[in-house]
């Protein structure tokens, strides 16, 4: 029902675009948001969008990724920017519909020289 696209290994400095795209859960979407997991570590909040567009950004990552939801409130993306080694990490999408949170697998980020 979601499935992510864009992982993969790139250099410190570069960018990635994580895609996104829900199925069969589009009605009642409230908010779509990325998450990331460290090894050994909780999975974490990167960013979150509601359906009327409302955004907010973990704290390390201000500045340096971009969320954004397509006008038919299907797919969300994350723009990641200025990629540090500290970023490499498994990104996993996530939506909130009527109270439900809804898991994508994991796209691995890789930032290394």
């Amino acid at each position: 029902q979601l499935q992510a696209f864009g992982g993969g290994l790139v250099q410190p400095g570069g960018s990635l675009r994580l895609s996104c795209v829900a199925s069969g859960i589009t009605f009642g979407i409230n908010a779509m948001a990325w998450y990331r997991q460290f090894p050994g570590k909780q999975r974490e909040l990167v960013a979150i969008i509601s359906s009327g567009g409302s955004t907010e950004y973990a704290d390390p990552i201000k500045g340096q990724f971009t969320i954004s939801m397509n006008n038919d409130k299907n797919t969300v993306e994350l723009q990641m920017g200025s990629l540090r080694p500290e970023d490499t990490a498994v990104y996993y999408c996530n939506v909130l519909r009527f109270g439900i949170s809804y898991w994508g697998k994991g796209t691995q980020v890789t930032v290394s020289s």
